[in-house]
């Protein structure tokens, strides 16, 4: 039976003064507002790594931002607010129903999200920035002693390991703990797993050939099934032509989009066309169909320094010593040092938990239309009430 898990971890240090080496009609909702910064960022690291595997969570940086944001001031929250597209007139009421619904009793299996500050003994936070994200996030506050920076990565890494289950043992390192000048560590969580509606027998799975990105024909163990899929075909502006084939998951709260460009044109040429609205605008393209689809069993990690693109997204100001301004945050100035996201996803047909999984194995009386991904491809988890985007990821070698 199929399951699929996946986590992330999302962290921004801040260090004072020193430098350490589904969407409704009436507009994008704040899951997707979020998301497509997020995905913005994804697109910066795909395309500076257009033949390895990349998977970021667009909702964890969206997630760390809206953290810092009660804390910011001035033109570091105007830079904030402008790449988030979030409304000028508080948009902590938004936030905290987004986190609500992403965290509602019903989703406790499929998702998990946690969200943390680690301030140094003695740093003085502003009571409304930690009341704040208490309300928005339920956001844990802890008290760590930095001047033993191996002590105070082993403490935060151990939430870590807690929060993902083991996923993710270990984000932080000693050395990027300045004992002198760090002050505050943030960190969100993301964990996700989900059972596929339609399972895979692990008896079709069979050793099949992958094209990876950089031309190697790899012998990968390939998930087959026939079954009735909603895909459809879009095209970017410059008219490259791709399949999305939606994947749900049990409970038909997530699925996972798969897309498949055309064999002769590349994965890069077509992520920089993928934002929320064209996620959205797929609905409109994808119809029930009765195929064979065949995708391969997967694992990807990857870190990825936040700094570089978000800068390039006009988010500098935070990174900067004697231009950030977080004096709602504390007295102190301080600034970021280091943000860094951790991800791991893992697609295969195992679950403990797969009795829970029924369906239907339709038989076919013609040939159906066969799906193969056998090529490089783009996936997205997508929490389908919000829109909000979980995960994003290019696979070139399963």
């Amino acid at each position: 039976m199929n399951m699929w898990h996946c986590s992330v971890l999302c962290l921004l240090l801040l260090g004072a003064g020193g430098v350490l080496g589904g969407a409704l009609s009436q507009g994008p909702t704040y899951g997707e507002r979020g998301s497509d910064l997020g995905l913005q960022v994804f697109q910066k690291v795909a395309s500076a790594k257009p033949l390895e595997n990349v998977v970021l969570s667009p909702h964890g940086v969206a997630s760390i931002l809206g953290m810092l944001l009660p804390g910011a001031h001035g033109e570091t929250r105007r830079q904030i607010f402008t790449a988030l597209r979030y409304k000028k007139n508080g948009p902590y009421k938004m936030l905290k129903k987004l986190h609500k619904t992403l965290t509602v009793q019903s989703n406790k299996q499929l998702v998990l999200l946690a969200n943390a500050l680690f301030r140094q003994t003695g740093f003085p936070l502003e009571e409304s920035f930690m009341a704040t994200n208490k309300a928005n996030f339920q956001c844990e506050n802890g008290t760590v002693d930095f001047s033993n920076p191996q002590a105070a990565a082993d403490l935060i890494n151990s939430w870590v390991n807690n929060k993902t289950k083991g996923h993710i043992p270990s984000l932080v390192k000693a050395d990027m703990l300045d004992p002198a000048f760090t002050r505050l560590v943030a960190v969100n969580s993301i964990y996700f797993k989900g059972l596929w509606k339609s399972r895979f027998l692990p008896e079709n799975t069979k050793m099949r050939t992958f094209n990876g990105g950089d031309g190697t024909a790899y012998k990968v163990p390939t998930m087959s099934q026939l079954a009735v899929y909603n895909m459809g075909q879009a095209s970017t502006p410059q008219g490259l032509k791709y399949k999305v084939v939606e994947l749900p998951y049990h409970g038909n709260t997530a699925s996972m989009l798969i897309v498949l460009p055309e064999e002769d044109t590349p994965l890069s040429e077509v992520i920089p066309h993928i934002g929320t609205a064209t996620v959205q605008s797929w609905a409109k393209l994808m119809h029930q169909r009765k195929v064979r689809l065949l995708i391969p069993k997967f694992t990807a990690e990857a870190e990825v320094d936040l700094e570089a693109p978000l800068s390039a997204l006009g988010l500098t100001d935070m990174f900067a010593d004697g231009k950030a301004d977080f004096r709602h945050l504390s007295s102190e100035p301080v600034h970021v040092s280091k943000a860094l996201q951790k991800a791991k996803i893992e697609v295969n047909e195992d679950g403990t938990k797969a009795s829970a999984a029924t369906t239907a194995i339709l038989l076919a009386r013609s040939s159906p239309p066969w799906v193969t991904v056998d090529r490089p491809f783009l996936f997205l988890v997508r929490h389908n009430p919000t829109g909000t985007i979980l995960f994003a990821g290019q696979i070139n070698q399963p």
